[in-house]
């Protein structure tokens, strides 16, 4: 998944991720089981905010992401905030030369983003190569919930003084998938007019029990599963699942 130009306008349009609160999970689930290491992996680092503010809590942190543009963006970001954070342009489902980590991280549903099953589960596998045997393996998905009730059919927006977005949903052509397409208008200081850019963006997600029947045929045991940062019980309107996981 290309990002093009959007890289480049994804902080000031996804300003509300909780960042925070993934740190303060990541940080508490790396406690709660006893994870011995600090090496940590974040895979679809995107434009590395979250890698900076691990990199800042103390973890050693290695970031992967497929879009060069995103990886530019890190780069820069990183160098600003006085960070040593390294990162690689790789396939997360085809992870090569990378060293077992302690942590492996998959936030901000970037797993609903592979196109296919096969992808899922060779992102599994990539993982588990490259998990240490006393290791964590972190990530969240999108819930049919969200994405078949607050996604389809939905258009959501931005506006600011020199930038906007318009964002709209549809059914994708497989089951419990959608079709992000994304318009966005940023203005041009030269001329004092606004420039449009349009990208569409895919996302595609399963039942939890999909997902844990993947993960145990891996060779994954899964030590919890939550929604919605809450540490509780999974409802029906849970919006994003997150699974913690180690190596049988």
């Amino acid at each position: 998944m290309s990002y093009e130009q959007f890289a480049y306008l994804y902080d000031r349009l996804m300003n509300d991720v909780p960042y925070d609160k993934w740190i303060q999970l990541i940080k508490k689930a790396a406690s709660d089981y006893k994870v011995n290491g600090a090496n940590l992996l974040d895979l679809a680092c995107g434009t590395g905010e979250l890698a900076i503010r691990l990199s800042q809590a103390g973890f050693q942190v290695t970031g992967v992401d497929l879009s060069e543009d995103m990886l530019s963006v890190a780069q820069a970001k990183t160098m600003e905030a006085g960070e040593a954070i390294f990162y690689l342009e790789q396939d997360m489902s085809q992870l090569e030369g990378l060293p077992v980590f302690d942590l492996v991280c998959i936030c901000c549903d970037s797993i609903n983003y592979l196109q296919t099953e096969d992808d899922v589960v060779n992102t599994f596998k990539s993982v588990y190569e490259h998990l240490d045997e006393r290791g964590l393996f972190i990530f969240d998905v999108h819930s049919l919930y969200k994405m078949n009730h607050l996604f389809i059919n939905q258009t959501y927006a931005v506006n600011d003084e020199d930038i906007s977005l318009i964002w709209q949903c549809y059914e994708g052509d497989y089951p419990n998938s959608v079709e992000h397409d994304l318009s966005f208008f940023q203005l041009d200081d030269k001329t004092d007019m606004y420039i449009r850019y349009d990208e569409l963006h895919f996302q595609r997600t399963y039942s939890v029990e999909q997902y844990r029947e993947w993960l145990e045929q891996t060779g994954f045991a899964i030590l919890k599963v939550e929604a919605d940062f809450s540490d509780g019980a999974i409802e029906d309107s849970a919006e994003r699942i997150f699974f913690y996981c180690k190596k049988k």
